[in-house]
């Protein structure tokens, strides 16, 4: 069938609708996306149907002096398939050039000028000029004016494309360019979704194959040259207009690759059966030239072409269609013209067809913009013409409009709606998380300003740390800018400053020629402050004297000039240091004393074995024990021990070195640590100093009370020490001391470790006793809440010895820490403990959580996880009825394994208590990572918490901190209901002490379950 070939071009035409779409879909903003669609898919109804009644009938029919057509009009009764199949192809190619337009004023016309427009087009425009050169090639003989001048445009280069551009300049240029199009302050945002720019462009190079193939009217010889010419013509345009744009852009810009293809594609339109492939790409390679610089030049006039549609089809329709008289083969075109001639016949083709096309569109738009705007209001410009023309939204446009009414109305409480399952939807449900920690965020921090609104000072404080100075300088130093928080910071006023040189005015003056050459070198040497870094430096303020600050330096650079300007960003740090101080006293000191601790001594006892000295230096550990300190306790109460305590720190200092370190180690124990060139003559006279001025009597409650003390004294070369063995050194000499009548000094001989004898016989009875229930058994002492309701029990070893006696646990636990006994201990509570409780439960007694003391080298010694599961299994009982307490001490060694079987223990519902809390090593270092429930509160820190400002600090401090690590704390060691209230008052419930009850034995705890909420 010799129409087949044309329905098939003609369908090929047709998905350059999609094309099209697609294209601009992709290069304008989503905003305005349904708008797109819409009017394309209106433009094509519109041309259809005008082109069916009346359009191909002024293009087609009989000639009216070779101007326009007379017959034909609403085509399709009487004509041959043939006839059809050619109508439905020119009908393709009248909506292609309606499509051009609505191109080029995208972003801004209105709906309904869209629709005025493509009638204009469609009903007059195009087929007048497609009369002028097409119309014998449907009724022979019946040539338009161009055509028998012998213009040729064999596809439509002019006809088609320019005839769309010429159209869409003038629109263009009556409606205007888009908001901000050429404001030079910000770039322009340029597409939503490149992939289907590309996609279009695809679909469009693919459509005309169709175009150019299917004004041959049949499949002919020519079809496979003229799809051959139109693939490379549409190549070399991409490449050569996106190889220029990069020589002058340095970049590949995407959209110059897809208009200069489709610029070939125009371009070679108009000659594709006519030239040789070679000629073909000459023809692409000058259209990229062509599109680029008719780019630059619409651009440079500020005309806003939303897709490049008059550079693109216009400027390079023109050069194809005048590359006809300088490529063509003229016998193909069979003219009779030489070229001279046919460049002259084009030229006059080319310049009638675009007056006509322009002059005549831009009068009738003006008319009509006249009546009725061509161009939506500006504010439905910046709102979109999705909702502005077509009440229609997008998920984006919604959540947009949310965002911007919470804006509005200042409310950020209301989340904005989540669409699930959408990448918007995801945004706005990120959105919400965030305003939601905003509010949490602006909640919290009213909270804090109203606690600290009563102390006008304290608000000003947290005020200035909030706050930055920020000061520009010259490469002189001399202040440019000064902004309000400086002005806070320094005490002076911003035009005082102005002018004057930063350094002489706030460094200090010992620092100030470092600063002054650093600043020479642009801040990038050593010395001094360096750029791009957080320096510190000490400041000097008229406001508040000198002030330690954070300073960042960073350099002022003015596109390629470099500009001798510094930013100095200043951050007060005073408050930050005192934190620091504040948290290395509580590591590092002694809350009641304010010497240093055990952790602070045994890491400069350790630092200074490890570093390099010679031969000659010596270290000196006293090993210092109050004598009878207990009775102390016991006769004029804990206050009066606190004060001798203080006291002795006090004495300690009078009588030490600035050099020395001297640490309270526990209770009553001190340690005083010296190093140096020293010698144990030195070591005698220093422990007699010692022992004199602390024998000077104190007033206590009215007593005149003499402190005697037991000094054990270590002394080591340095290169030789260890630190344990000193410690332990020193500690045995101590009880030598006691031993020889108190209230003397004993240095370290070899031979006192025979004194351990007596120890290890302990540890050989220990051992035995550990398996008679007469000798080692175990009692109870509960815990209580608020209400004084039992809550839990802890369980306590006793030690009653073969001979009568009971053995102190503080005497037994020690020795048995150095065995494996301890491990014997803990399986032997855990084991009584869990059958007792397998017993009440049989009792059908409500059972109560037991605490049992766990030792560090149990914890790590691989044996406690399958013991615990084993006896859980054996005896029935939930790991919830079991608390397993260590001390902060078990953290000193092994910190990843202890850490790795407290959280087996976790997993198992067993809640883990940390024992005598802040009196360790490692309550600040290791305390976030461990997995525990429960802080234990020290006694020592309970004991005067309710009358002392620094023990009732220190609880406070720890209940807070166990809040808000979302930690249980309990209180143990209270004895008084000043107490109890105190620790009430500041946030901890739980207790555990004499106030309500002494351990119990395991029938007085039965008996206390069996009456169900007893209270003390």
């Amino acid at each position: 069938m010799d129409y087949s070939w044309l329905l098939t071009t003609a369908f090929l035409v047709f998905l350059m609708q999609a094309g099209f779409l697609c294209l601009e879909s992709g290069k304008i903003r989503s905003k305005n996306s349904i708008n797109v669609a819409a009017k394309n898919i209106s433009d094509f109804i519109v041309a259809v149907t005008v082109y069916w009644t009346i359009g191909f009938a002024l293009m087609f029919g009989e000639s009216f002096y070779g101007l326009f057509g007379t017959s034909e009009f609403f085509f399709g009764d009487d004509q041959t398939p043939f006839q059809i199949s050619f109508f439905i192809f020119q009908m393709m190619f009248c909506g292609t050039a309606a499509t051009l337009l609505s191109g080029a004023v995208a972003e801004r016309m209105t709906y309904r000028g869209y629709i005025y427009c493509t009638l204009i087009l469609s009903a007059l425009i195009y087929p007048i000029c497609g009369h002028w050169a097409w119309s014998s090639i449907y009724t022979n003989n019946n040539q338009g004016w161009l055509e028998s001048l012998g213009f040729v445009d064999f596809a439509g280069a002019t006809v088609v494309h320019s005839v769309g551009g010429s159209v869409a300049l003038a629109a263009v240029l009556i409606i205007g360019p888009r908001l901000g199009r050429f404001d030079p302050k910000r770039k322009f945002p340029q597409g939503s979704n490149l992939p289907i720019a590309v996609l279009g462009v695809l679909l469009i190079w693919l459509g005309w194959f169709g175009f150019n193939g299917g004004s041959t009217l049949a499949l002919n010889e020519q079809v496979p040259a003229i799809i051959l010419n139109t693939c490379i013509s549409a190549v070399f345009g991409g490449i050569f207009a996106s190889m220029i744009h990069t020589y002058h852009h340095k970049f590949i810009d995407v959209s110059y690759i897809l208009n200069g293809v489709i610029s070939g594609l125009v371009a070679i339109t108009a000659c594709c059966h006519s030239v040789s492939a070679k000629e073909a790409m000459l023809i692409g390679i000058i259209a990229g030239v062509v599109l680029y610089y008719g780019t630059y030049a619409i651009e440079k006039l500020k005309i806003d072409d939303a897709l490049g549609v008059i550079p693109v089809h216009l400027f390079a329709g023109v050069w194809g269609t005048l590359a006809v008289a300088l490529f063509s083969d003229l016998t193909v075109l069979d003219t009779g013209l030489s070229r001279f001639e046919q460049f002259n016949a084009q030229l006059i083709g080319v310049f009638s067809i675009f007056c006509f096309s322009f002059v005549v569109s831009f009068i009738l738009f003006k008319i009509i913009n006249h009546f009725i705007p061509l161009r939506v209001s500006a504010k439905n410009e910046m709102i979109g013409m999705n909702i502005s023309e077509h009440r229609a939204s997008t998920e984006l446009i919604d959540l947009l409009d949310s965002m911007r009414l919470q804006q509005t109305e200042g409310e950020f409480s209301a989340s904005v709606p989540e669409e699930p399952f959408t990448e918007v939807g995801q945004i706005a449900k990120q959105y919400n998380k965030v305003i939601k920690r905003v509010n949490n965020e602006i909640s919290q921090r009213d909270n804090a300003i109203d606690q600290f609104r009563s102390s006008e000072k304290r608000k000003s404080a947290i005020l200035d740390s909030s706050m930055d100075s920020i000061v520009t300088v010259d490469l002189h130093g001399n202040i440019l800018e000064f902004n309000p928080a400086s002005e806070k910071i320094f005490g002076y006023l911003k035009r005082s400053v102005i002018g004057k040189n930063f350094i002489e005015l706030f460094i200090q003056e010992n620092e100030q020629e470092a600063i002054k050459e650093s600043l020479k070198h642009q801040f990038s040497t050593a010395q001094g402050l360096l750029h791009n870094r957080r320096n510190t430096i000490t400041l000097n303020s008229q406001a508040s004297g000198e002030f330690p600050a954070e300073v960042s330096v960073t350099r002022t650079n003015l596109g390629s000039v470099f500009k001798n300007e510094f930013t100095l960003h200043i951050r007060n740090i005073s408050r930050q240091l005192k934190l620091q101080n504040k948290l290395k006293q509580l590591a590092y000191s002694d809350s009641l004393t304010g010497l240093y601790n055990r952790t602070y001594l045994m890491n400069c006892l350790e630092s200074f074995i490890k570093k390099p000295v010679n031969d000659t230096q010596y270290i000196i550990l006293f090993f210092l024990d109050l004598d009878r300190f207990k009775q102390v306790n016991d006769s004029l109460g804990h206050k009066a021990g606190d004060t001798l305590l203080c006291e002795v720190a006090s004495r300690l200092i009078e009588v030490t070195r600035s050099s020395d370190i001297i640490a309270r180690w526990g209770g009553d124990e001190f340690i005083v640590m010296m190093e140096g060139e020293l010698s144990s003559l030195d070591a005698i006279n220093k422990a007699q100093e010692i022992l004199s001025v602390l024998r000077s009597p104190i007033e206590l409650e009215g007593h005149m009370v003499n402190i005697l003390t037991s000094i054990g004294i270590a002394l080591s070369k340095v290169v030789k020490a260890n630190a344990q063995e000193l410690i332990k050194q020193a500690d045995m000499a101590m009880y030598h001391a006691k031993k020889n009548g108190r209230n003397n000094f004993q240095l370290f001989q070899p031979d006192m470790e025979h004194a351990d004898i007596i120890n290890f016989t302990y540890e050989q009875d220990i051992r035995s006793a550990i398996n008679d229930p007469e000798q080692f058994h175990f009692v109870y002492q509960p815990k209580v809440n608020e209400r004084d309701h039992v809550i839990g029990f802890e369980a306590l070893a006793r030690w009653l010895h073969a001979d009568g006696n009971y053995i102190s646990p503080s005497i037994f636990i020690p020795i048995a820490e150095n065995s494996e006994a301890i491990i014997t201990i803990g399986e032997l509570a855990i084991k009584n403990v869990l059958e007792q409780q397998m017993q009440w439960s049989q009792q059908e007694l409500s059972i109560v959580p037991i605490s049992v003391n766990i030792s560090g080298k149990h914890l790590i010694s691989g044996q406690l996880i399958p013991f615990i599961k084993a006896q859980l299994s054996k005896n029935n009982i939930s790991g919830e009825f079991l608390e397993i307490e260590i001390t902060e001490g078990v953290l000193l060694t092994e910190v990843e394994e202890c850490i790795s079987v407290l959280s087996q223990l976790k997993e198992m519902d067993i809640k883990i208590s940390v024992d005598d809390f802040g009196t360790g090593y490692s309550s600040l270092s290791y305390l976030k990572r461990l997995p525990i429930d429960i802080l234990k509160i020290d006694r020592s820190f309970v004991n005067e918490c309710a009358s002392t400002t620094e023990d009732g600090q220190i609880c406070s401090t720890i209940i807070n901190l166990a809040n808000n690590l979302n930690l249980s704390t309990i209180a143990e060691g209270v004895e008084t209901e000043e107490q109890k209230a105190f620790l009430l008052k500041n946030g901890c419930s739980n207790f555990q002490g004499y106030l309500f009850s002494k351990p119990i034995t395991v029938e007085q705890a039965t008996s206390l379950l069996r009456l169900k909420g007893i209270t003390f």
